[in-house]
């Protein structure tokens, strides 16, 4: 009865619930621990004939969205058509994601396919999920396929789609593949070209494969985009070029960024753990009294 409450509550034209809520009524129902309750209240409600419509199931999949219950999700999608209702993209985006995050991306690309068959269409979200999806469970051919068929369909990829293509390339491909990536990013410019956040996880990528000098340089190529390193991009090379011994490069790098939006504290505390790391205890110490 509480479900039901809820549910009707949400079909109220002057209120609408937010995230908050949907969270705290999973929490109050139990809807993780008890995900049958989702199927049990479609059910009640067709055996009862209620009048339902496609509101009331947009309720149901977004409390399966807040309890990441993605069986349930498309089993309460796959009722619709019982109450002679059509899922709308936003009912399978929905669904879409929550089976990408359990790694179903199988049955996620199988439901997406099938947006097309019943005259609906993907929408940028839609991509934007599956490529990620595709990108966590490694399968990066897929998800550089996906990105290309979207650019095909008319749609133009913003910065995060860029990006979230670009980290799965640094992570299961290769770093030239990377770098060529990111320079079609450059390349493309205005809301696609790449941020800080993107090209750091270019340096660690390379940092991570013992190439750090290669990423020391990416470095100039931030300056010539005009986007300057952060804190989180300047660690990252001080401890990869202290990892391979290259610890006069990482002063040169302090002296270039320290005071340009990175402090000089957060760049020696990170020279000074390094050394530790290397056992040069005497140079972390003089450091130290020179800086602490």
């Amino acid at each position: 009865m509480g479900l039901r409450l809820f549910i009707w509550a949400g079909l109220q034209s002057n209120y609408r619930y937010g995230s908050y809520m949907y969270r705290k009524a999973c929490e109050f129902l139990k809807i993780k621990q008890n995900p049958y309750l989702v199927l049990d209240v479609i059910e009640a409600y067709k055996v009862e004939k209620c009048l339902v419509n496609v509101k009331m199931f947009t309720v149901v999949l977004n409390l399966c969205k807040e309890a990441r219950i993605a069986n349930e999700a498309l089993l309460v999608l796959r009722k619709m058509p019982e109450f002679d209702l059509r899922p709308d993209t936003t009912a399978y985006n929905m669904v879409i994601r929550l089976l990408c995050e359990k790694g179903d991306v199988d049955m996620a690309d199988k439901l997406m396919k099938e947006i097309g068959l019943i005259d609906l269409y993907p929408d940028m979200i839609t991509y934007f999920t599956m490529i990620k999806g595709f990108c966590n469970a490694g399968r990066l051919e897929d998800a550089c396929e996906l990105f290309q068929a979207m650019k095909g369909k008319g749609f133009s990829p913003n910065v995060m789609a860029y990006s979230v293509l670009l980290e799965g390339i640094c992570k299961y491909g290769s770093t030239e593949k990377a770098m060529e990536f990111l320079g079609e990013m450059e390349k493309t410019g205005g809301s696609c070209s790449p941020n800080v956040i993107t090209y750091t996880s270019v340096i660690k990528t390379f940092c991570e494969k013992g190439r750090t000098m290669e990423a020391f340089r990416i470095l100039d190529r931030m300056g010539a985009c005009g986007c300057a390193p952060n804190r989180v991009t300047v660690i990252t090379l001080i401890e990869g070029l202290c990892a391979e011994g290259n610890v006069e490069e990482a002063y040169r790098l302090i002296d270039k960024v320290a005071g340009h939006g990175v402090s000089d504290g957060d760049c020696y505390s990170a020279l000074v753990v390094s050394l530790i790391r290397m056992n040069r205890c005497d140079e972390a110490e003089k450091l130290v009294s020179k800086w602490g």
